[in-house]
């Protein structure tokens, strides 16, 4: 099971600290809806640095692009070492484990900015892999 305090207040104080990634994404303006399962997250990213994350579940969300998969495909992915084929998200969108819909822009124009930041929640808050 996805534990969501990681990803409502860890993700966002490694993110948030890691100088190298925030300066990637120093020009992005957007909102993400990241869904696990039955659970929607809406990250608001200004300036490489995540505002904040809702969740809940939206009746009309605004978001500018969403990244879907089950519960499963994202605790593989965020395993401190995830087998093969759950990587990457490219990989997960291959074997059809992940959807991206909406307006694609702003994902692919700061595709390394989102592998990092989805892959970040690998870390422990200290840095080490867990």
């Amino acid at each position: 099971m996805v534990n969501e305090k990681r990803i409502l207040e860890v993700l966002p104080a490694i993110v948030n600290g890691n100088d190298r990634l925030v300066w990637r994404g120093r020009h992005l303006a957007t909102v993400m809806l990241l869904q696990v399962g039955q659970r929607e997250y809406l990250f608001d990213i200004r300036q490489g640095g995540i505002e904040r994350i809702r969740l809940g579940s939206f009746p009309m969300p605004a978001w500018d692009f969403a990244l879907r998969a089950e519960e499963n495909t994202w605790e593989q992915f965020w395993l401190a070492v995830p087998p093969p084929g759950f990587h990457d998200l490219f990989a997960l969108v291959k074997s059809r484990r992940l959807r991206i819909e909406g307006n694609l822009y702003p994902f692919m124009s700061n595709l390394l900015y989102f592998k990092d930041l989805l892959a970040s929640i690998r870390m422990g808050a200290n840095g080490s892999k867990e």
